[in-house]
């Protein structure tokens, strides 16, 4: 179920969907992804599926994961990690945990407080210490540690949080999907001074990105 032939094949239909950066593939396979997770789920852990998580919120597949930090990274130079990453959407911690050796310090937004806490736990299981975790709303971001180099939001918005794009370092990106329900669409943008370039990279389908708590 967990064995590294498992975790093998997992890789292998990810470089065959294109994921080419050997530094996130080498993550993937080494992150348990089992560990966030309900037991219960835990033989269809190393699918490239999503799967539920609770709270009408899910883990996202492995191939969304490791083609949004492939993206992020396209923007930091090579053997350097980033200063400062906002993550929106916390979930169980698996896009965290992946995240974790490319950043100094990961800044984590969750909404749903169980989600919080649980995500936490699972990180701590597999001694990553370099998140600090608030219950807010995505929307807003987090202002008083911006400027981030990177953002990466989990869930989708109708359109881009205006205070993310403020909140974004110049040369910095952003990967989040925006839209509604069946029609969302995954985009990249970089700052460049006052101009955002974006780009999009293809259809996703992620839960939305809910207001307020």
């Amino acid at each position: 179920m967990t064995s590294s032939r498992t975790r093998e094949r997992l890789i292998d239909r990810l470089r065959e969907k294109g994921i080419s950066n050997n530094l996130v593939l080498e993550r993937i396979k080494d992150v348990p992804r089992h560990l966030f997770i309900d037991e219960a789920l835990s033989s269809r852990a190393y699918e490239d599926t999503a799967l539920p998580i609770g709270f009408s919120q899910t883990i996202s597949q492995p191939y969304v994961v490791a083609l949004m930090t492939e993206i992020l990274l396209g923007v930091l130079d090579k053997d350097k990690k980033f200063n400062k990453v906002l993550e929106i959407g916390t979930g169980c911690g698996y896009q965290t945990a992946v995240l974790s050796p490319f950043a100094k310090k990961i800044f984590s937004i969750e909404r749903i407080k169980p989600l919080l806490h649980r995500s936490r736990d699972n990180l701590l299981k597999i001694n990553i210490k370099n998140v600090s975790f608030k219950l807010s709303d995505g929307y807003l971001g987090w202002r008083d540690k911006s400027p981030f180099q990177a953002i990466i939001v989990s869930a989708a918005p109708p359109k881009v949080p205006n205070d993310l794009l403020m909140q974004l370092d110049n040369g910095g990106r952003l990967v989040i999907p925006v839209g509604k329900n069946d029609d969302q669409n995954l985009e990249c943008i970089t700052r460049r001074g006052d101009n955002f370039d974006k780009k999009t990279i293809g259809s996703v389908n992620f839960v939305p990105l809910i207001e307020g708590l």
